[in-house]
């Protein structure tokens, strides 16, 4: 099948997990993922993510492509620029983006992943 669904409400149970606490800056949220598609090569995803309240240190090796479903969240760059995303807002983050995810309210997203691979020279 080339056409695949994806539903910001899923109505299966999530992969739950909590962050290494190295990242951790404030809280302990449960997060909770709902994979709907990979793809063969393993580069390309997309799904439903769900975050309580907290804040985290994030590194993005990928490129992803979010809109915010529920809840509200203020990411925070490296130099100081902060953007807060809410209920219809669409964005992208930028393969090398540094800086906070704080959520505010229980924020829930729908998005779509993509990882290059990267050609160490082995």
């Amino acid at each position: 099948m080339n056409i695949h669904r994806t539903n910001c409400t899923p109505t299966t149970e999530p992969e739950r997990y909590f962050l290494p606490a190295e990242k951790l800056i404030s809280g302990n949220p449960e997060q909770r993922l709902w994979s709907q598609y990979t793809d063969a090569s393993g580069q390309f995803f997309a799904g439903v993510w769900e975050s309580d309240p907290g804040a985290w240190r994030v590194r993005y090796t990928e490129e992803e492509h979010c809109r915010i479903v529920s809840g509200r969240s203020r990411l925070t760059a490296a130099d100081g620029k902060v953007t807060e995303v809410g209920p219809g807002d669409e964005f992208v983050i930028a393969r090398g983006f540094e800086g906070v995810w704080e959520v505010l309210e229980r924020t829930r997203k729908t998005y779509v992943i993509y990882e290059a691979r990267v050609d160490r020279g082995d």
